[in-house]
């Protein structure tokens, strides 16, 4: 959908049959990055490096399947929280724990099976930008990768300056959401070897919480206004507004 508008994206493959996703990983290149529909924080995403690393995951796809939620990965990112200060060691007895009690969301939702879902790979970004839009204002951060990990999500490393935020990125966010229509969304980019910002993922939410440093947002015309703000009213009025409209 968003190709069809014309939004700069990172390449994507998606494949509904284990044949036509084999078919593939023969012809291309890797590395390439494989993710699951669902998952916060790049937990369901991986660097695929080797054609059979690729065929044993589309394997697994059209097989078992996978669980949203990655037991190893929850105690591998608690043990990096730790050694950065983030977190104590009740968080890793608890990851460890996690590796025989699934989680009440574990247990409730399906395996992600049926389809495979690879993207490009586009190397030497140290960092992401997020921007989220909510009707006509956009706010933004810089998330930069975990050490020796190409995956900024869920890191931790957040800077709020917005000098650091290329307002292209803004512009992009706004100008595709013009075409969506969409109350609340997120975007996050990454740039390509000519510093070109690329769309690499799309999500309809976001956790609140990190984004109350935020020292301002920008409008449709790329203004900025300096200031503390909670987004959740933003959604609310125009909700309201909305509802007072169809009246």
């Amino acid at each position: 959908m968003l190709e069809s508008i014309g939004a700069p994206l990172v390449h994507s493959y998606v494949f509904y049959t284990k044949k036509d996703a084999l078919n593939w990983i023969d012809k291309t290149t890797f590395p390439k990055v494989f993710k699951l529909r669902g998952g916060a924080g790049a937990t369901n995403v991986k660097l695929v490096k080797t054609k059979s690393e690729a065929r044993k995951l589309a394997k697994r796809a059209f097989s078992r399947g996978f669980s949203q939620f990655n037991r190893w990965n929850n105690l591998s990112e608690r043990i990096r929280r730790f050694k950065e200060g983030k977190d104590n060691i009740t968080g890793i007895v608890k990851g460890i724990g996690r590796l025989f009690i699934p989680t009440e969301f574990a247990k409730m939702y399906s395996r992600e099976k049926g389809y495979v879902y690879f993207q490009e790979f586009i190397p030497n970004n140290n960092f992401d930008i997020r921007i989220i839009v909510v009707g006509d204002k956009a706010f933004a951060i810089k998330r930069f990768t975990r050490k020796n990990d190409f995956r900024a999500s869920g890191s931790g490393n957040i800077v709020y300056d917005k000098n650091q935020i290329d307002e292209r990125c803004v512009q992009i966010a706004f100008e595709v959401n013009i075409k969506l229509k969409s109350q609340s969304i997120a975007f996050d980019f990454v740039f390509d070897e000519n510093n070109n910002p690329l769309i690499i993922e799309v999500s309809y939410g976001f956790s609140a919480l990190p984004y109350d440093q935020c020292p301002g947002y920008w409008d449709t015309s790329l203004e900025w206004h300096e200031g503390k703000f909670k987004p959740q009213e933003w959604m609310v009025q125009d909700l309201i507004n909305k509802l007072i409209m169809s009246y």
